[in-house]
């Protein structure tokens, strides 16, 4: 396997061109994958993910991509899911009326609670608070901050989680099982946090 090669993954509901220069910036070798024939064994894929959850997973299994995320998870290729990437990874989301995902991880997508104060999308800076070890966090030193945009949150269970963030309450902002991650922030807008995230999804994952 090459390390530095990525099958970016296009459901077509997103603009995939700031995931790829961030991608870039870190010296990935990208490929853009719209159909399942394009998805190469043992190379590292990730799926980014804009809008919402029902359009995202309509646009995967119109190509034919869902079935190939889930042969490629099951024999052992690393994935990263971002934003609702990381939510397709669950078996379903409640966004616009039950909605099933990858099944690829146990739990629901849910929104946020509506809280006096809190305002929905959650928008902006948070930091990252580790509660498991992850190749993903590795070297990024105590609650480093990210950039956030999202409505709804992954209902992870606990062994799943690797870091969480409070926003109202505590969410899961980063999954993983295996070679499997999902990030719920976008690491392409995290700056530097989060170009050392991708550079260890390269690297380590």
């Amino acid at each position: 396997m090459n390390p530095r090669r990525v099958s970016l993954m296009d459901a077509g509901t997103g603009n995939l061109r700031s995931v790829e220069k961030a991608l870039r910036a870190v010296g990935a070798e990208i490929e853009i994958v719209r159909r399942p024939e394009d998805l190469r064994p043992e190379q590292r894929i990730l799926l980014p993910g804009v809008g919402a959850f029902a359009s995202f997973m309509a646009g995967l299994r119109a190509a034919g991509l869902d079935q190939a995320v889930r042969q490629a998870v099951q024999r052992g290729d690393p994935l990263l899911g971002i934003c609702v990437g990381m939510q397709a990874l669950f078996e379903s989301s409640e966004e616009m009326g039950e909605c099933a995902g990858l099944g690829l991880l146990p739990g629901r997508v849910v929104r946020f609670p509506d809280l006096p104060g809190l305002k929905i999308p959650h928008t902006g800076w948070n930091s990252l608070r580790q509660t498991q070890p992850s190749p993903l966090l590795d070297g990024l030193g105590q609650e480093p901050y990210v950039y956030f945009n999202h409505s709804y949150l992954c209902q992870a269970t606990p062994e799943d989680e690797a870091a969480e963030s409070l926003y109202g309450r505590a969410f899961a902002s980063v999954v993983q099982r295996g070679r499997l991650y999902g990030v719920q922030f976008h690491p392409e807008k995290s700056q530097r946090v989060g170009l050392r995230i991708l550079d260890n999804f390269l690297t380590q994952g």
